[in-house]
């Protein structure tokens, strides 16, 4: 049980940009589940036995104690967050937090980067011309033409490609699949990483055969993995000057952000980015809203006038 708490925290930190503070709290908040569950249910020995009415007690047992409100808030959405990454990682087949609510502190508006932000990125990335600046450009292109999760993009397959009428398949949450479509540039990019940079990352004896149909290789030749990416995203932001604290899911915000502000519908975008809810889209229209009333009050004579 203890390797898939591992590998959670991981994946916030690698995927989701989580910092070292918050890390080493969730870190402390799982530890306390795991004690839990071994004092009160000696019997559970595996994730996919915490039942609803585990969590439940669990949850009782936190309430019980003198925490500050913040505190019990933080422990309950990584309660959350910990079970609903096991149920997209199929650890577990039902999530038993799925409806369980987590008291809100207020919105909290994701990150995104501008359109000149993201022109700087490409241009970084495109100093370099090696085989692995180029694969390192398709996977930022990629995941600015879908708003794929970056799990979902390191795990696409050649068969999952559609270059004809630009498109690809993608599974995410809950093994759900859909079809994402790119545009003509990010098509022929990928067209062009396919058969000219991606064979020469394939390495004979090294190379897994479980691997080999994965579209973006590592430079051993395996599958590219989320920390991989992470790193590679780093290194860029930090060549860039970017002060952006940019992570795969920031590309992801980016995405829809700017596909709202060019005049994409909300049902469209949830789509793309395979929202369950339309609500957890919605959220993208209050970054628009703002970013419009900084606009307007930049360029309006009167907003400052006071």
């Amino acid at each position: 049980m203890l390797e898939q708490v591992r590998s959670f925290l991981a994946y916030l930190e690698s995927e989701r940009g989580m910092s070292v503070n918050t890390s080493s709290a969730y870190r402390s908040d799982l530890i306390q589940l795991l004690e839990y569950i071994d004092n009160q249910h000696k019997s559970v020995k595996s994730w996919p036995s915490v039942d609803k009415g585990i969590v439940t007690d669990y949850v009782a047992f936190l309430n019980q104690r003198d925490y500050m409100s913040a505190t019990k808030r933080r422990k309950l959405a990584c309660l959350k967050s910990f079970f609903s990454f096991l149920f997209d990682e199929a650890v577990i087949k039902l999530d038993p937090t799925e409806y369980f609510n987590v008291p809100r502190a207020g919105n909290t508006l994701p990150k995104s980067l501008s359109e000149d932000e993201i022109k700087i990125l490409f241009e970084e990335i495109a100093k370099a011309k090696s085989p692995e600046s180029i694969r390192d450009y398709t996977m930022v292109e990629i995941l600015y033409a879908t708003g794929m999760r970056v799990s979902e993009l390191i795990s696409i397959t050649l068969g999952d490609i559609n270059l004809r009428e630009n498109y690809i398949r993608c599974t995410g949450k809950g093994s759900k699949e859909r079809l994402v479509n790119i545009h003509q540039s990010a098509s022929g990019l990928l067209e062009y990483y396919i058969s000219t940079i991606r064979p020469t990352l394939i390495k004979p004896g090294i190379y897994r055969s479980n691997s080999v149909q994965h579209v973006f290789l590592s430079l051993r030749g395996n599958k590219l993995t989320r920390q991989g990416f992470w790193s590679i995203l780093k290194k860029y932001a930090k060549t860039a000057g970017l002060e952006t604290n940019l992570t795969p899911h920031v590309l992801r915000h980016t995405f829809a952000t700017h596909m709202l502000n060019g005049g994409a519908p909300l049902r469209y975008i949830q789509e793309l980015l395979g929202h369950s809810s339309i609500a957890t889209t919605q959220i993208y229209t209050h970054i628009a809203q703002t970013q419009l009333q900084d606009s307007y009050d930049k360029a309006h004579p009167r907003a400052n006038w006071l």
